[in-house]
């Protein structure tokens, strides 16, 4: 099982059900104040921790910037109902490109992976 992230832009009721599924699952969303992209980013990494987005300038900060991560996946385009079971699924499939880096955007119809930064 993975340790994950979610991002404060990621439906918070995704938490639950993601732990249910033996994730160990933290929520940026309960952070206040936000500390923003570079430093969600950098927590991520420190704790070895997959982050889950829908924001793409994780993305550009990671391969533009060269900000180090622990893996990337950022969803485009699934309901909120949808959240949970969506990274479980990715998560099933590619974990191990994700924990060796992979950046991996994932829409209701395809997957797009990045390789290891």
């Amino acid at each position: 099982m993975a340790k994950l992230l979610l991002d404060t832009c990621v439906w918070g009721g995704a938490l639950e059900p993601l732990e249910q599924t033996g994730h160990e699952v933290e929520w940026a969303g309960s952070w206040h104040p936000d500390p923003g992209d570079s430093q969600i980013l950098s927590y991520a990494h420190e704790h070895a921790q997959i982050l889950v987005t829908l924001d793409k300038d994780f993305g550009e900060l990671a391969i533009v910037k060269g900000q180090p991560h622990s893996g990337i996946i950022r969803l485009m385009g699934f309901r909120v109902a949808e959240m949970a079971l969506a990274i479980d699924q990715i998560l099933s499939s590619h974990s191990e490109k994700l924990v060796d880096g992979a950046i991996i955007v994932a829409t209701p119809s395809k997957t797009r992976i990045r390789g290891a930064s």
